[in-house]
């Protein structure tokens, strides 16, 4: 079954090792049965004015040469790349909506994994241990980030359709269970002018709190509203561009498990991934309720 990791760094100085122990957090989630891992790292914020997209692309001999020169042209130079397998993170000096108006017309072969200020989103198929060799995760640094290992139910066994979804800017969500009435909240949503890339029902959960952030909702506005209008079973675990939160469904089917020290706050699908982490044994652990947001947010 799938599994959910997430780690949100209190004490700066932990924040260079938060690649490590996401890592060693991850791997704990592989006797689950994934047939895919991702992970979503807040990290390296970039100017105002400037957006962050992650890309993945369908072969590692991509022409990431050319899309640079191609972006940089339309934008007015500026850009920054840098390539992590078959993905890319690109640094736009531009707004988002005209980053994303561009990619569509231009290189729609290319498929958004992630855009903002400080996102950055890797995933694909095969073991959580591929995952971190491949994008080399243990080197990453931030402030917080999730993961999540997948044995796909409801949609195709493929990159694209891998967690973490991210479906506004800096948010992203990984899913534990299923959600009934996403196929109706989907052409709901879309009136509302959500898009979709695929037919998964966890970015539907994530293009739902994008919804209603937009309209003007908080994080925990946004996930109390949730409760109401997802039905199914589900753990949530979502990020914002400095905010972390946890929620399970009214009837709380699906296994979840949290912990906080003065270092950090953790969740995951189980225990043994939170006992990785320094101090765990000195750590507040509990089992998060039915239908009540558990949220962090810096300052």
């Amino acid at each position: 079954m799938c599994g959910i990791v997430g780690l949100f760094i209190k004490n700066p100085e932990m924040e260079q090792q938060l690649g490590e122990h996401l890592s060693n957090m991850l791997l704990e989630m592989t006797e689950r049965g994934p047939d895919s891992a991702g992970v979503a790292i807040y990290h390296d914020s970039v100017t105002d004015g400037s957006t962050k997209i992650t890309l993945l692309s369908h072969g590692r001999n991509y022409a990431w040469d050319k899309f640079e020169h191609d972006i940089s042209a339309a934008f007015g130079g500026g850009t920054r790349t840098e390539i992590r397998a078959d993905h890319a993170v690109i640094v736009v000096a531009a707004a988002a909506t005209d980053v994303h108006a561009w990619l569509h017309q231009h290189y729609p072969d290319l498929h958004l994994t992630s855009s903002g200020n400080t996102i950055e989103t890797f995933k694909q198929k095969g073991l959580p241990a591929d995952l971190i060799d491949r994008f080399q995760l243990r080197q990453l640094r931030g402030t917080h980030a999730l993961g999540h290992t997948r044995m796909a139910t409801e949609s195709a066994v493929t990159t694209e359709h891998s967690h973490p979804f991210s479906t506004g800017l800096d948010l992203c969500l990984v899913h534990n269970g299923s959600l009934s009435n996403h196929n109706r909240l989907r052409e709901s949503l879309r009136k509302h002018g959500v898009e979709f890339q695929t037919d998964n029902d966890s970015e539907v959960a994530a293009g739902y709190l994008m919804w209603r952030m937009r309209e003007g909702a908080t994080l925990d506005e946004a996930l109390q509203a949730a409760i109401e209008d997802l039905d199914g079973f589900y753990t949530f675990a979502v990020g914002t561009r400095d905010g972390f939160a946890v929620l399970r469904d009214p009837i709380g089917c699906k296994p979840a498990v949290m912990a906080e020290t003065s270092d950090w706050v953790a969740m995951a699908s189980e225990f043994r991934a939170i006992a990785t982490l320094p101090g765990a044994d000195d750590a507040r652990i509990w089992e998060p309720e039915p239908e009540k947001i558990y949220s962090w947010q810096r300052a």
